[in-house]
């Protein structure tokens, strides 16, 4: 096999296993690369599902109108041969990049998309960090049969991500001197959150603390030290868990046992396991980086951001502080019923005097702008039938039945609310509805046409030619 061949091979494996491990920790992504293998070389791209595309003008600017990027203060001959000089991220816009130079490979950049619902684009940065080093590694050892086993790696690296963000942000937080091991207290929370008591999944709060730091937390309640339940005994820690649900109460552990429970503000650098009945979020000192469900670290906020709402809104020429308030109440709405789990429709009325829909009808519309009424809305929500929110920010009526005509696009798998929407959009012009399954995902239709549907990308070949230079890219994309 050709130097260029399994060079092409090492690129394919190394995406490959990418674009999947991603895909997993978040909404399904896409990858591309932007490398130089010597530094004489042009700069080529190996963008096969289009990311990149509509960033051409930024990556012609970057790359080459100008040899910035070639003229680094680095000698790539002088460097060890598995060191590799780190490149932050460029940040085009809905994007997240990270790339290196190393001896084997004089210049690499790695894209993934930057999904508007990521807790932190942290753990993901670490993925592509990752990525370069094992790209670096690949091409210098340049070994056939092994060049698939980074692939492997990048597909399961989720979990290692996270530890490698937390420990690099730990480090930034309070120095190298630190007792907490990071892996076994991410096993600890996948385990617990797993862990069911008298049928129930785990809610409450545990928090990570440095030893050092005990001394600094608000107490009212401790174990003797020798008797302190261990972290690693699920079963125990989640009845403990018990004593801190549904309360500003949080258990305490050193990363080996329970020490207590406290109130009050937690030190700096601690890492708090959020557990929320199925789910949960992990912070690093109050911030959010990641949520864990089944089993598996993601990305998700598991909140829909409705960002085609927020469009549309635009698009019709709303007062902004009406439009504003209207998104507002729209997430809100949508947002408890995914945290309650239930399935929900919200007819979204730009009209200027609102349509008659058949439901239960109200002898005077509700102001949502009034907190109680928003409340009541939400309850409502869990009715069978679809709300009825018109643009004067009020509820119309609740129960609603939304009937049409078929039409194409109906996918029978998502049931009777989501194919219901689709037909009455279409029949009806100036409305957008928001469908909430019960299972979480958020679908916003209008005309008949699902607004957040995903495209299915073209499944990739293991036969990887030369990637085209950027330079014939940008000319094929004109």
């Amino acid at each position: 096999m050709s130097q260029e061949s399994v060079q092409n091979q090492c690129i394919f494996h190394v995406f490959d296993g990418l674009r999947e491990g991603l895909s997993h920790f978040s909404p399904p992504s896409r990858v591309a690369l932007v490398y130089a293998v010597r530094p004489e070389d042009p700069i080529r791209i190996y963008d096969p599902q289009l990311l990149l595309q509509g960033h051409e003008p930024k990556l012609k600017e970057l790359y080459l109108d100008n040899d910035a990027w070639r003229d680094a203060e680095l000698d790539c001959s002088r460097m060890k041969k598995f060191e590799v000089q780190h490149e932050g991220n460029l940040q085009l816009a809905g994007l997240i990049s990270f790339g290196g130079r190393s001896r084997s490979i004089a210049y690499q950049m790695w894209f993934t998309e930057h999904h508007p619902d990521m807790c932190s684009t942290g753990p993901t940065e670490r993925w592509l960090e990752h990525a370069v080093w094992l790209l670096s590694q690949d091409m210098a050892n340049a070994d056939v049969p092994c060049i698939g086993t980074s692939g492997y790696v990048l597909r399961e690296y989720a979990t290692h991500a996270v530890r490698d963000y937390i420990v690099d942000e730990r480090i930034n937080l309070i120095g190298w001197d630190t007792h907490i091991r990071v892996y076994p207290t991410l096993d600890a929370v996948l385990g617990i959150s797993e862990t069911f008591e008298e049928g129930v999944w785990p809610r409450g709060v545990l928090v990570f603390v440095e030893p050092s730091a005990v001394g600094d937390i608000r107490f009212i309640a401790r174990f003797p030290a020798l008797e302190r339940p261990q972290l690693k005994n699920y079963k125990h820690v989640r009845k403990l868990l018990l004593s801190v649900e549904n309360s500003d109460r949080r258990l305490i552990s050193d990363g080996k046992s329970i020490i207590g429970i406290a109130i009050g503000t937690m030190p700096r650098g601690c890492i708090i396991a959020d557990f929320r009945s199925g789910h949960g979020f992990l912070r690093l000192n109050g911030d959010l980086i990641c949520s864990f469900f089944d089993g598996r670290f993601h990305s998700s906020t598991r909140q829909a951001k409705l960002v085609q709402v927020e469009e549309t809104l635009l698009e019709y020429g709303r007062n902004p502080n009406d439009g504003n308030a209207l998104f507002k109440m729209i997430a809100n709405i949508v947002h408890n019923a995914q945290e309650q789990r239930h399935g929900c429709t919200l007819v979204i009325d730009l009209n200027p005097e609102p349509i008659r829909i058949s439901g239960q009808h109200l002898e005077q519309p509700l102001d949502l702008r009034q907190p109680p009424l928003l409340e009541l809305a939400k309850s409502l929500a869990t009715v069978d039938g679809a709300l009825h929110i018109g643009r004067d920010l009020h509820l119309h009526g609740f129960a609603c039945l939304l009937d049409g005509y078929a039409v194409p696009g109906e996918d029978r798998s998502r049931g009777a609310r989501y194919n219901s929407a689709l037909r009455f959009t279409n029949l009806h012009e100036h409305l957008m509805a928001v469908v909430v399954s019960a299972d979480r995902p958020v679908s916003v239709i209008q005309g008949g046409v699902e607004l957040t549907a995903r495209c299915e990308w073209k499944p990739l070949y293991g036969y990887v030619a030369t990637p085209p230079t950027l330079e014939s890219y940008i000319k094929r994309s004109r």
